[in-house]
């Protein structure tokens, strides 16, 4: 018999939300009208200032929330008739303070809870997190207490949590808040790793710039709880003014080519993102200027 509450969408689909709008119970309008398509296997990033309504929209998409106008589909089921269950064995949500999330004596008994509370049995449990810990690169740190723990080895122990319940898609809120700029790069790069070697589906909220065009498929951009704009870091980034309406800058090497481009006259073809880009973009320019070819 066929699932009434399922869609039929393409199999590659893991999240689809349709005309998405939300109030907080004081009547703000948190959400309007999102529409978002998220396929299996991609890295998507939610970049907007404090309040845009990237957190509201991630805790929907989790199931925390139920009284929304508009559709999400998980997997092509409508998630408002999923238990809580069914939706965390494929899809889970790292809060923006790892405090709010760990609460077990020992790093191994947190990322255990998970999984022993889907049934699992204890040798599979063992083993799911050893392997999880590894991914996050905590091995050796299994007896350690979770208060003990560093910020940043705390923010890669929620992961690991979800890791080892085998979810096929995290959702993470500003998973570099408070970390150095070192402490930033090592996050992502992991992010990056679980996504491309390990296939894990990463939504991510975030307001830092300059690491989103070195590891995000699509960006899209939110503002006073509406997406703004959508495409690839390239596509999206390609209006200055419009990030300044909407309280986001332009990654820096970004922002440094566009003014050599529009205040001083430089022949640049096109805004590069990454500093490698920036370099082929600097020598062409002046080679132009310098009549090489």
């Amino acid at each position: 018999m066929a699932d009434v509450n399922k869609l039929q969408i393409d199999d590659e689909i893991m999240l689809l939300v349709k005309g998405l709008s939300y109030k907080y119970p004081d009547g703000t309008r948190a959400l309007s009208d999102i529409n978002l398509e998220i396929r299996r296997g991609e890295f998507i990033g939610l970049l907007g200032a404090n309040g845009s309504g990237k957190t509201t929209l991630l805790r929907a998409m989790d199931g925390l929330m139920k009284g929304f106008e508009g559709e999400i589909y998980l997997k092509g089921r409508d998630i408002r008739t999923l238990k809580p269950k069914e939706i965390y064995r494929h899809v889970g949500l790292v809060f923006q303070n790892p405090d709010d999330q760990l609460f077990a004596p020992t790093l191994f008994e947190d990322v255990a809870f998970g999984p022993l509370n889907m049934g699992i049995d204890t040798k599979e449990v063992e083993k799911r997190v050893m392997e999880a810990l590894k991914e996050v690169e905590l091995t050796g740190l299994e007896k350690k207490s979770v208060h003990n723990l560093s910020f940043g080895q705390r923010k890669r122990a929620c992961i690991a949590g979800l890791l080892a319940m085998g979810h096929e898609m995290l959702l993470l809120d500003e998973p570099t808040a408070g970390l150095d700029p070192m402490g930033e790069y090592k996050m992502m790069r992991l992010l990056q790793r679980l996504n491309k070697e390990g296939g894990v589906t990463i939504v991510m909220a975030t307001h830092s710039v300059d690491l989103v065009p070195l590891f995000l498929d699509r960006l899209y951009i939110l503002s006073r709880g509406r997406i703004t704009r959508g495409g690839t870091p390239e596509e999206v980034f390609n209006a200055p003014q419009e990030m300044e309406d909407i309280k986001l800058r332009l990654p820096q090497i970004a922002e440094l080519i566009y003014r050599l481009k529009h205040d001083d006259d430089l022949p640049f073809e096109r805004i590069p993102l990454t500093i490698g880009e920036a370099r082929r973009e600097i020598v062409k320019s002046l080679n132009i200027l310098t009549g090489r070819r």
